[in-house]
């Protein structure tokens, strides 16, 4: 989730990727790349970095670094980064175009895109805030 949540936070400081959409459409995965990238030197950093696990004493001493971490997180959170992207076209949209309840507007983009809630929150915005028009 770590990986994925990174992901978002790159994608909320892209303006060209930012209002990108899944889909087959090059901008879109130039993006979704550039928030790989991002995600992995976060995972780096955080593993093995100048303030990380290892730098504080917690993980990593006497070269008992979490490799799979650096490797996982940016993978499998970029992964997820995508689904909770078509999550968000496929599912939450149709959610909204079918209903007008508030409340199942927002738990739905809540529960159904839980690290873009997150980064959400980190950006200071409401958990279930989209940078997209309403029920569009």
């Amino acid at each position: 989730m770590q990986g994925s949540f990174t992901g978002f936070i790159y994608v909320q400081n892209d303006p060209k990727g930012l209002k990108q959409q899944f889909g087959t459409s090059g901008k879109y995965w130039s993006s979704r790349l550039k928030a790989f990238a991002w995600s992995a030197a976060w995972s780096t950093q955080f593993e093995i970095g100048p303030v990380s696990q290892a730098s504080i004493g917690n993980i990593g001493l006497k070269g008992k670094q979490t490799w799979g971490d650096i490797v996982v997180t940016p993978t499998v959170g970029t992964a997820m980064l995508v689904t909770e992207d078509a999550i968000d076209r496929f599912i939450i949209k149709r959610i909204e175009r079918s209903t007008s309840n508030f409340y199942i507007r927002i738990f739905s983009r809540m529960f159904l895109s839980p690290t873009r809630t997150v980064a959400n929150l980190f950006r200071f915005k409401e958990p279930w805030y989209r940078d997209r028009p309403t029920g569009h």
